[in-house]
């Protein structure tokens, strides 16, 4: 077991290491390495390539990647559904709306309290909110509905409806407001800038941490709820814990980087293929290196010099769905 952790660590970093070689831009290797022990001068394009451009995008995707793999085995656990991922409740979505009504029917700007956002930040705040509202009509929906099923098919039904809305918008916005739209939602680990890591890296690590913290829960839910509260558990705590880090990890990442599809639902299964353990205190730090491992493969393959930057959300489904179309097969 250990040599496979050692093995999943070493691939994790030497995707890292790659993501700062490799990119749209042919740079030779001397000039990355000149770049990123500071000998290139500030001004230096190169310099600004690497530490400005690669160096976040590939901290982006390995961030972006373990927390959407930590939400999709938080959900999967919690359901006792192989295919719960973050977009099966909603979160995504809810995302999506939020920028939908910002780009597409306000304009690309949003204005409260004398305060105006516009561009980017008018992005980042819609989505974010979006996410964040859906969760909390989750966590209310949660304390009525018993029923891990019938919470996953609520949370079906709300993905529904606001895809509903948003085409509608669709159909009454401009062309460059339907463009702009279908941008974001193509994914990209390019939209955090190193002035913005301090966040998008705070409020990850703490999604996180948060899911850290449930492994023992998550391995009495394994279980059945009924034995699980004959242990002490308090089941609806810790479902409404469940859904908190879930939604945290799923709205900031598709906050900055868009609705990315397949990592949350696919990785946890990656996971238990390499480790083959269904043990939280193995399979949680698991599915957090597999899931940085793979988020950073996507992402060299979406900006490889062959590639000429090609969308994210086209990459994740061709290594996300066979898996997906694996475990359909085996459980039959």
């Amino acid at each position: 077991m250990t040599i496979r952790f050692i093995i999943v660590t070493l691939l994790s970093i030497s995707l890292f290491v790659a993501n700062l070689f490799i990119g749209s831009v042919e740079i030779p290797a001397a000039d990355v390495f000149r770049a990123i022990f500071g000998v290139a001068g500030p001004d230096d394009m190169i310099s600004y390539i690497v530490l400005g451009s690669r160096l976040p995008q590939a901290l982006t995707a390995l961030l972006a990647g373990a927390g959407l793999a930590v939400a999709g085995l938080l959900l999967q656990t919690a359901m006792r559904n192989p295919l719960a991922g973050p977009s099966i409740l909603g979160i995504s979505s809810g995302a999506g709306l939020g920028v939908a009504i910002v780009m597409l029917f306000l304009g690309g700007s949003v204005s409260a309290a004398g305060l105006t956002l516009g561009g980017y930040a008018a992005v980042l705040v819609a989505a974010f909110t979006g996410s964040m509202v859906i969760m909390g009509l989750l966590l209310l929906l949660s304390s009525w509905l018993k029923n891990d099923l019938m919470l996953l098919i609520a949370g079906i039904m709300i993905g529904y409806l606001t895809s509903s809305v948003i085409t509608l918008l669709n159909f009454t916005s401009t062309a460059q407001g339907v463009h702009s739209y279908t941008m974001w939602g193509m994914g990209s680990f390019n939209g955090v800038a190193m002035s913005q890591m301090g966040w998008f890296a705070s409020l990850t690590l703490a999604g996180i941490v948060l899911s850290l913290l449930l492994i023992k829960p998550l391995n009495l839910l394994l279980l059945g709820n009924d034995y699980a509260r004959n242990l002490g558990l308090h089941v609806m705590r810790t479902r409404n814990l469940l859904l908190f880090a879930t939604g945290l990890l799923t709205a900031v990442v598709t906050a900055y980087c868009g609705p990315v599809s397949f990592i949350g639902l696919a990785v946890p299964h990656i996971a238990r293929m390499i480790f083959s353990r269904d043990d939280h205190r193995i399979l949680m730090p698991a599915t957090l290196l597999t899931g940085a491992a793979v988020a950073l493969l996507c992402n060299l393959i979406s900006v490889s010099p062959e590639s000429s930057i090609i969308p994210l959300n086209a990459v994740t489904p061709v290594i996300g769905a066979p898996v997906i179309i694996y475990v359909i097969v085996k459980r039959r």
